[in-house]
């Protein structure tokens, strides 16, 4: 067999959904990789060498060779043959509002060409599958689908710190895990927040709040409490100690945040829309994302029912026993070893 070689890029980039996505996977790839496990190779941007889109396309396949060359983040060399490449949603084509023009025309000119080469190209569920099979004129059976996992947010110790940090009390919080990306649907909680005031209720907005690839940003919810990036064990804690866990995204190939809550007991209520009913199933209370009283409405209706709040509970921890890192990383193993049979 020859080398297998991953493209590293995400360990120089900050961590986003898809930088945790190349992170977890990577690591139960090489888990679960066979004996031979000298030919599993990770390749990075060097310090003081060329970096980003310029050492992808150039340096990168150079250094790989003639292996398999896998590559986890949406991005991949235009040009080259024998490789894996996992594109996680159409999101700068079907929410080109929430993305820069530079953005939008690298992405649709590079995926363009991988889609057109001998790429094997995979992603995280159905509905980005069939997506990006629409947008680029394939059969949808040609696109592998991994799945994610959540067992990553249970790894570290909660640090129960950061409530008290913040004035917060367990169970009298919202949290809503987002950025200043158009399609993660912020502004659309203003009525939630209002509701939860009247309450006494606090809704707690944690993540990068900078706008970076991002644009359309629009005026956040009020009154909320922002407390920017936490790391996992924070987050652990903020997940365990909500109220519910509300996800107003218009637009996820996934939706990672909302299984990472499942895993730690929290009820969530997710918008219905893109890949959220797929991969929430029945562990969720839905609203409409784009009707901010129904995003009220359903909150209150989780806050108002504990027996509802408790089932849903239940089903998110059943949920996210059958999503692991492990299983993802088993189909991927496979779809890789398919691309070096094919040599």
């Amino acid at each position: 067999m020859s080398a297998v070689c991953i493209n590293a890029r995400f360990q120089v980039q900050a961590l986003t959904g898809v930088q945790r996505f190349a992170t977890e996977i990577t690591a139960a790839l090489t888990a679960i990789w066979p004996e031979d496990r000298e030919k599993l190779r990770l390749l990075k941007p060097s310090g003081g060498g060329v970096r980003g889109q310029l050492w992808e396309q150039i340096a990168l396949p150079i250094a790989a060779g003639d292996g398999v060359l896998v590559n986890l983040g949406n991005t991949a060399p235009m040009l080259r043959g024998r490789q894996v490449v996992v594109i996680h949603d159409a999101g700068p084509a079907a929410q080109p509002e929430a993305y820069g023009w530079k953005f939008r025309q690298w992405y649709r000119l590079m995926q363009g060409a991988l889609f057109a080469g001998r790429s094997r190209i995979v992603t995280v569920s159905a509905f980005a599958r069939d997506e990006l099979a629409r947008l680029h004129g394939v059969a949808p059976a040609s696109i592998a689908v991994l799945g994610e996992g959540a067992e990553h947010i249970l790894r570290p110790a909660p640090v129960p710190g950061i409530i008290a940090a913040h004035g917060l009390e367990a169970g009298r919080f919202v949290l809503v895990v987002g950025s200043l990306a158009a399609h993660k649907n912020l502004p659309a909680l203003g009525a939630t927040a209002r509701m939860l005031a009247a309450r006494g209720i606090a809704l707690v907005i944690t993540g990068g709040l900078a706008a970076n690839v991002f644009s359309g940003g629009a005026p956040l919810p009020s009154p909320a409490r922002y407390i920017g990036r936490v790391d996992d064990g924070e987050l652990r804690a903020l997940y365990a100690a909500a109220a519910c866990f509300v996800f107003p995204s218009r637009y996820e190939g996934f939706g990672l945040p909302a299984v990472e809550a499942m895993a730690c007991g929290c009820p969530v209520v997710a918008s219905r829309a893109a890949s959220l009913p797929e991969v929430c199933g029945d562990a969720a209370a839905f609203c409409d994302p784009a009707d901010p009283g129904d995003i009220a409405r359903v909150v209150a209706l989780v806050l108002d029912s504990p027996g509802r709040a408790a089932e849903l509970r239940e089903r998110g921890r059943a949920r996210v026993a059958e999503t692991t890192w492990r299983r993802a990383a088993e189909r991927l193993r496979d779809v890789i070893l398919e691309v070096e049979a094919c040599r």
